[in-house]
Formats: structure tokens, sequence, C-alpha cells
């Protein structure tokens, strides 16, 4: 989970080929009204994003041997809207400055997220500290870094 620009995507596929499990890229699964906003650079409300959520909480049941979910669950409702869907849900936190996520996002080739909406997911923006199973994480480190992080964590028992 994160800001556009983390790298769920690339952490997602990574620790997917790493543990065996499937991977579920969390923008595939806005609808083409999402999709048409956030390429105006029209940030997402949480009436926009409910859908989505049931969507992904439905693939998430759809699961019960794991999988790796990439999305952005900003919000804490959000987070505990797929907590409810999968009881013991773990979150990895990428967690990236605004200039970084901004300059991620802006050298993207072929995605329908507008540079424009970066300041709207920090302003959206609610960090997960404190909350249970969530291991933070520098999104600018390696990718095998993170992905090695994240391994032995869930391998831990996912605790923190």
């Amino acid at each position: 989970m994160g800001v556009a620009g983390c790298g769920k995507s690339s952490v997602g596929a990574a620790l997917a080929q790493a543990e065996g499990l499937p991977l579920i890229e969390g923008d595939d699964f806005h609808g083409e009204a999402n999709r048409a906003k956030m390429a105006q650079g029209i940030a997402l409300t949480d009436a926009d994003r409910q859908g989505w959520l049931d969507r992904l909480a439905a693939l998430l049941q759809q699961h019960p041997q794991g999988v790796v979910l990439t999305c952005s669950a900003l919000k804490m409702a959000y987070r505990e809207r797929l907590r409810a869907a999968r009881p013991g849900l773990a979150f990895l936190y990428l967690q990236i400055d605004r200039d970084a996520a901004l300059a991620r996002v802006a050298n993207r080739s072929a995605h329908f997220f507008s540079a424009s909406l970066v300041d709207s997911q920090f302003a959206t923006l609610e960090p997960p500290v404190g909350e249970p199973r969530v291991l933070t994480l520098d999104a600018t480190a390696k990718l095998a870094e993170l992905q090695q992080q994240a391994s032995a964590w869930l391998h831990a028992g996912t605790t923190e």
C-alpha cells in the first residue's frame, strides 16, 4: 500500500514471485469512470472508491491460500474494509516522499494515473502508524531488498 509512484506494482510482483502467490494488481479493477477521472487529473472520492474496494475485498476472499494485492489503501477506513474481508491481512506500507513519488509517476508511460494527482494522494494518505500487521519500508530502497525484507517479515509471523 502507499501513494502512486511508491512501487506497489514492482514490489508486489517481486513478492508474489518469491512467495509463489498469485498477484492481483488493484489498479486493474478500477471502473472506467474512475479511470477516466484519474486520467483527467480528478481525484477520486470515498464514494468513487467504494465499488473498487468491494471488488478487491471479494478477490481477497477468493484466495484463502494467500495472495499479493497491490492497492493504495490510503485511508484507515479502506484498510479496515479489506481487513474485514480477510482477517489477519498484512500490509506493506511503501513510504516515499512527494518529490520522489512525483518523479516516478511523471516518468511512467502508458498509465492512466495523472501526475497532477500525486498531491491529492498525499493529502488523502493516513499512514498506517500503530495499525496491526503493518511493515513500513523505504520505497526508495532497491527492489530486491524490499522483497527480501517483506518475505522475512511475512515468514516471521507479521506480528508487528
